[in-house]
C-alpha cells in the first residue's frame, strides 16, 4: 500500500506553512495571549488570499474543493505553529457542516462568505454536555421561525462573528440554527480557558431566529450534529498532531544543546529513550487520524475511528508534554521560551469534546453492546 500523499496535498501543506510561519514567532503569539481572542486578521486575510479557508468548499462558493482530508492538514499545520488561526471551529464545525446540510441559498450566502475571510463559527459544547445531538438548550416554533433560549460554552470568536451556529431542542425534535450574536436576547460573556485564551458563554433568552437561518430540522439536523462532531473531533486531532510534533522537535532541539557532565544531555539513554517514544506515540496519532479523516472525507462511517483517534489524541498529549517539560527542566514554562504554549493548547484540545477516560468508557460499551447482540 502506498502512504505518501498526494501532491496536490504536499503543496497545501507547503503553502500553509510558508504563510502561517509569518505570522507565528514568539513575540507575534505572545500579542494573542491571555486576556485577547485568538485572532490574527491580518493571518486570516493571507490565508483567505492563498485560497487556504476553502479547501473544503465547492468551486461554485468560491473555495477549492479538496475535501476534508486536505482541510485536516492544515489543521495540523496551524497546530504544529500554534497560530492565531480559528480554522477547527469556522472551516469545519460551521463551514463543514453548512456545507453537508444547509440549503442551497445558505451555502450561497455563508460558504462563499467564509472562503472570502467572513467569520461563521460554532457552538457545540454546553455545561456538562459535549454532545450537540442532544442539547440543554430549547427552541419553540414562531411565526417565521423559532424563539431560541440556552446557555453554550467555549465559543471562539463570538463577538467577531457574524452567525453561530448551534442546536437546539423543540419539543422533542433538534434543529441546528444560525444565531446572530448581535440580536436581541444574546449575552456574550468572556471566558478565560486553559490554553490561556479568551472564548466566550453564550446565554440566549427567547432569541429570534427566522426560518431562512435554519440549516436543519428532525433527522437531517441529527445527521448534521453526528457529522459535526465527529469531523470537530478529527479536526482537534490534526492540531494536536501538529502540536505534539513541533513540542517534540523543540525538545529534540534543546537536549542536542544542552549539555550536563560534559555532553549534550541528548547523548543520555534516558533523555533518547523518552524522546523516541514520543515520536513512536505521534506517528501512532497520524495514522488513527488519518484514517478517521479519510473515512469522513468519503462519507463512510466513522464513528468508532474518530472514537479512537480522540482518546489517542488526549493520552498522547498528555505524554509527549510531560516529556518535552520533563527534559527541559524549569526552561519549559518560561513564558519567554515557547513550549508552554503548545502545551496549554494541547490541554485544552485534549479535554475538548471528549477526554480519553469519557471516549474510552463510550467505546467500551459499544463494544459490549455488541458481543451481547452478537451472542
Amino acid at each position: 500500500m502506498d502512504f505518501t500523499i498526494a501532491e496536490e496535498l504536499a503543496s497545501v501543506q507547503q503553502l500553509a506553512q510558508q504563510i502561517l510561519n509569518d505570522f507565528s514567532d514568539v513575540e507575534q503569539l505572545k500579542a494573542f495571549d491571555g486576556e485577547h481572542v485568538r485572532f490574527d486578521s491580518k493571518l486570516w486575510e493571507a490565508l483567505a488570499e492563498a485560497g487556504l479557508l476553502g479547501l473544503d468548499i465547492p468551486e461554485p462558493q468560491g473555495g477549492t474543493d479538496l475535501g476534508f482530508f486536505a482541510l485536516t492538514a492544515l489543521c495540523e499545520e496551524v497546530g504544529r505553529t500554534a497560530a492565531p488561526a480559528p480554522v477547527v471551529p469556522v472551516l469545519v464545525s460551521a463551514a463543514g457542516t453548512l456545507r453537508r446540510f444547509g440549503s442551497d441559498a445558505l451555502k450561497e450566502q455563508w460558504l462563499s462568505a467564509i472562503a472570502g475571510g467572513s467569520i461563521v463559527t460554532a457552538a457545540l459544547e454546553e455545561y456538562g454536555n459535549e454532545d450537540p445531538a442532544t442539547p440543554a438548550t430549547s427552541a419553540k416554533a414562531t411565526e417565521g421561525g423559532y424563539a431560541v433560549s440556552g446557555t453554550k460554552i467555549c465559543v471562539s470568536l463570538a463577538d467577531q462573528a457574524q452567525r453561530i451556529l448551534l442546536s437546539a431542542n423543540c419539543d422533542g425534535q433538534l434543529i441546528v440554527a444560525l444565531i446572530d450574536p448581535k440580536a436581541a436576547g444574546v449575552t456574550l460573556s468572556p471566558q478565560l480557558v486553559t490554553a490561556n485564551e479568551l472564548r466566550h458563554e453564550i446565554a440566549l433568552d427567547n432569541v429570534q431566529v427566522p426560518a431562512e437561518d435554519i440549516v436543519a430540522t428532525g433527522a437531517t439536523a441529527v445527521d448534521a450534529m453526528n457529522w459535526a462532531t465527529q469531523a470537530t473531533r478529527t479536526a482537534l486531532c490534526a492540531s494536536m498532531l501538529g502540536l505534539c510534533d513541533k513540542m517534540m522537535r523543540i525538545t529534540g532541539s534543546y537536549t542536542s544543546e544542552r549539555e550536563q557532565f560534559g555532553r549534550a544531555i541528548a547523548t543520555f539513554q534516558s533523555v533518547s529513550h523518552r524522546v523516541a517514544d514520543c515520536y513512536i506515540d505521534i506517528e501512532c496519532l497520524r495514522l488513527v487520524t488519518q484514517q478517521a479523516a479519510s473515512l469522513i472525507d468519503q462519507g463512510r462511517p466513522a464513528e468508532e475511528a474518530v472514537t479512537i483517534a480522540k482518546i489517542w489524541c488526549g493520552d498522547v498529549a498528555h505524554r509527549v508534554s510531560q516529556a518535552s517539560q520533563h527534559c527541559h527542566g524549569g526552561t519549559g514554562v518560561d513564558r519567554d521560551y515557547p513550549l508552554f504554549r503548545y502545551c496549554l493548547q494541547a490541554r485544552q484540545i485534549e479535554l475538548s469534546m471528549g477526554n480519553s477516560a469519557q471516549l474510552t468508557g463510550q467505546l467500551g460499551e459499544e463494544i459490549a453492546r455488541e458481543f451481547l447482540a452478537a451472542s
